[in-house]
């Protein structure tokens, strides 16, 4: 049975009045809605389980995420907290000058130094190099 989308039908059921006779076909139809959601917790487009403290586990979350237009990270703290690597994509400095930038916004830039790959900061009305460091020592 595919995951239910429709709602349950509480015209029989509303009401002291309603025949319970009537009545009959709308709760089996919720129960049934209500075990296939039970049966398909964690499945492909289903409802994503929690585990015990309260989170999506790793195999509930998906390993890339595709989206589109502006996405926002909305924190309680103010502060988003990246564990691993952030990765960007490489743009042109014809490319950042395309754009309609804000006030903070951050790329990599792989022409942006003097034909050098750089990071850069907008800083309301133009684009500023951050210059890259020494190279990092691996141990």
């Amino acid at each position: 049975m595919a995951f239910p989308t429709a709602s349950v039908t509480t015209t029989n059921l509303d009401a002291g009045t309603d025949d319970p006779s009537l009545a009959r076909a709308d709760l089996l139809d919720a129960v049934q809605k209500l075990n296939t959601i039970i049966a398909e917790g964690g499945a492909a487009n289903g409802v994503a389980l929690l585990n015990g403290s309260t989170k999506l586990s790793s195999t509930q979350m998906p390993a890339t995420i595709t989206a589109t237009g502006v996405q926002v990270i909305n924190p309680s703290s103010g502060v988003v907290h990246l564990q691993d690597i952030l990765r960007l994509t490489s743009k042109t400095t014809a490319e950042l000058t395309a754009l309609s930038p804000n006030e903070g916004d951050i790329a990599y830039c792989s022409n942006g130094n003097a034909g050098a790959k750089t990071m850069a900061v907008y800083d309301g009305s133009n684009w500023k190099v951050v210059a890259l460091g020494a190279t990092i020592a691996t141990s």
